[in-house]
């Protein structure tokens, strides 16, 4: 069976895996303290060009989400979101097991706008009843989404913009962050993401890592006392220099950035394929998730060989599924995957 369910079907890179070794039996002190992690910081903040940034290391996604969330949250405020985020529709309610709501807006291509969030903070502000009201308090949106959709950098700067001028903090979760800055047509980079965003993290779970991700606080604000917040949420993980040793290494000569056009090559092989076959797309997308839509038959035979991912019901014969690609994915396999479609 071929899997294209997901970017995690794999386990690290092999570079990863061998750093982790050679490092095995070292004696380190524990809690993210140790020099792995310190140099780990350090190279993010270079690649992010923002040395006064904070820098924390958390385990998973979900984790990381409520976490952030609910450090910066006052316990009557919620967090605004696409309806298809994240923290909306794949994490269980975490955000709202912390006491916070989660207030969705519709999206388009699941992307929020500006002009959303102005809205519903007026909408907010001027109801003379607002004290029985969540407050919103914060912004989270996912590049890529979970519909493989990007934001554009003058997007994102229009959030950023409202963000500022209505007192929001701005999180963006970049689970996939790497799939979307090497994506062809994007205009976005991580130095644009540092000046827009209060607080975000750069995935390494789906980007080549074992686990991982890292929390990058910009905002001064938001800084102090994070690491009781990480510690009370079970996210300090007591041998942190796992993920200080994984951090460094895919942050050396690139990796990071190299492993990501490698899964963008292969989802740009896969899209090219599938259209030249004929076959339609749900969403457009520039990412390492292609969404398309296949006869109900067809999905059954495919499922004989491959994973992939049941998005939604397209009509009455056909179905929605998602193909992903990752820094793993064999170029073989796509093309096997091709031939048989």
């Amino acid at each position: 069976m071929i899997l294209f369910t997901s970017d995690y079907t794999e386990g690290a890179h092999p570079r990863i895996i061998e750093k982790l070794a050679e490092t095995n039996m070292e004696q380190t002190v524990g809690y993210g303290e140790d020099l792995y992690c310190e140099e780990a910081r350090e190279a993010i903040k270079k690649v992010c060009e923002a040395p006064e940034a904070d820098v924390h290391f958390l385990v998973g996604g979900t984790q990381t989400n409520f976490t952030v969330i609910s450090s910066i949250l006052r316990p009557f405020q919620g967090v605004l979101c696409a309806d298809s985020g994240h923290i909306n529709v794949h994490e269980t309610g975490a955000v709202e097991a912390t006491g916070h709501k989660v207030l969705a807006l519709p999206s388009k291509e699941g992307k929020i706008t500006g002009q959303q969030i102005k809205e519903y903070y007026d909408l907010h502000w001027s109801d003379e009843s607002r004290e029985h009201i969540v407050q919103p308090k914060m912004v989270y949106i996912s590049h890529p989404t979970e519909v493989g959709t990007l934001y554009t950098k003058a997007e994102l700067e229009d959030i950023s913009s409202i963000c500022k001028e209505c007192g929001l903090y701005l999180f963006l979760d970049g689970a996939r962050m790497g799939y979307g800055l090497m994506a062809p047509g994007t205009d976005v980079t991580l130095p644009d993401i540092v000046k827009c965003c209060d607080v975000f993290y750069i995935g390494g779970t789906k980007v080549g890592a074992l686990f991982g991700e890292a929390v990058v606080i910009t905002n001064p604000c938001l800084k102090q006392d994070f690491r009781y917040c990480i510690k009370q949420k079970g996210g300090m993980l007591a041998k942190g220099r796992l993920l200080g040793v994984q951090f460094l290494e895919l942050f050396k000569d690139g990796l990071y950035f190299e492993i990501s056009k490698h899964a963008i090559d292969m989802a740009m092989l896969l899209k090219d394929g599938l259209k030249e076959k004929g076959y339609e797309f749900f969403m457009d997308s520039n990412t390492n998730q292609q969404f398309i839509i296949v006869e109900d038959a067809k999905l059954q035979e495919i499922r004989q060989k491959y994973g992939v991912t049941y998005q939604e019901r397209y009509d009455e014969t056909h179905s929605v599924i998602r193909l992903c690609t990752s820094w793993a994915t064999k170029e073989e396999n796509v093309k096997a995957f091709l031939q048989d479609m």
